[in-house]
């Protein structure tokens, strides 16, 4: 599964030291005139290189865009749009091809496929969300149109210089408000909002956790205390509380969706670690090279992109 959506449809390809990363949009409305300078800052948002904590990998990310446009204006026809990998170097990778570093997807991918491309970590490099990020800035100028705005923040995060300076990493939780969604978008069984919302964010590298409203807290209360009462506030039917998140029954309340997404720290470390190689001996490890200490900072944005995204589907199932 390369492809998420339903209607709004984002197939992306790449990996992380290849040729190019890409995607192809599918379900775009037509006659919608891209903004291409918030495209860009959007992606400027998730770029590397840009604290001394970020990985220090320097790319470009230019955009090629490849069909689905004529003068800027989305013609309903799939997008197709690639970013050629520039400053790629395979040979820090060429110490760790028989090895299996600690909580990555080494092992994992070579017990589904047989084979893995270890060059940064191919396919599960963080490098491959980059086209959700041009789906999603995307998205979001779809749901402008409607009065729906997409807000994120870091709202916990370890101390990441210490981390740098002791050559490990930390992680944390990004908090994501959907601002204006209407009542009514969202699927009664499977197609639950708040479940759609975290399948699209599990797609992430280094997610673990995923909540709604005030989520784990929840199951601590009494039913008195977690339920969200109605009002009448000028003539309109809401609650005074937020504790489900803006979602009831996996469908909207018309109040601000509000979750949070915990990352793990990034398991790229250069502590000594042990581990095995490929024909199962014991060995030592400490990965160097390009690396963020922290993953959250480039998260937030991704954090919105596929909110967005999810968003802008559940609103065109609505009708």
């Amino acid at each position: 599964m390369n492809t998420i959506g339903y209607i709004f449809r984002l197939t992306t390809f790449g990996e992380s030291h290849g040729a190019a990363i890409g995607g192809v949009i599918d379900g775009c409305p037509s006659q919608l005139k891209l903004d291409f300078d918030f495209i860009d800052k959007e992606l400027d948002r998730r770029k590397t290189a840009q604290t001394s904590t970020a990985s220090q990998r320097k790319e470009p990310d230019r955009i090629e865009w490849l069909s689905g446009l004529l003068d800027g204006v989305t013609l309903g026809t799939p997008i197709a749009f690639m970013v050629r990998n520039e400053d790629c170097k395979p040979a820090d990778y060429e110490a760790l091809k028989d090895v299996y570093r600690p909580s990555h997807a080494d092992f994992t991918y070579e017990q589904k496929y047989g084979l893995r491309d270890w060059r940064g970590g191919g396919r599960a490099s963080a490098r491959t969300t980059l086209p959700i990020v041009v789906a999603g800035a995307i998205a979001k100028q779809i749901l402008k149109g409607k009065g729906i705005q997409i807000v994120a923040e870091v709202t916990e995060m370890g101390d990441a210089e210490q981390a740098k300076n002791e050559g490990d990493t930390v992680g944390g939780i990004v908090e994501c408000r959907i601002i204006s969604a209407p009542a009514g978008l969202g699927e009664p069984m499977f197609g639950k909002f708040s479940a759609e919302l975290a399948h699209a964010l599990f797609s992430l590298p280094a997610v673990k956790g995923f909540e709604i409203g005030d989520g784990f807290a929840l199951a601590k209360m009494k039913g008195s205390e977690a339920n969200d009462t109605f009002i009448n506030k000028a003539g309109r039917i809401t609650t005074p509380t937020n504790h489900s998140g803006g979602i009831q029954g996996g469908i909207s309340n018309g109040n601000d969706i509000v979750f949070r997404v915990a990352f793990k720290p990034i398991p790229s470390i250069a502590k000594p670690q042990k581990t095995v190689n490929r024909a199962g001996d014991p060995c030592e490890i400490a990965i160097e090279g390009r690396h963020d200490v922290c993953a959250l900072p480039r998260a937030v944005v991704l954090v919105e992109a596929l909110a967005a995204m999810v968003t802008v589907d559940m609103e065109r199932l609505a009708r």
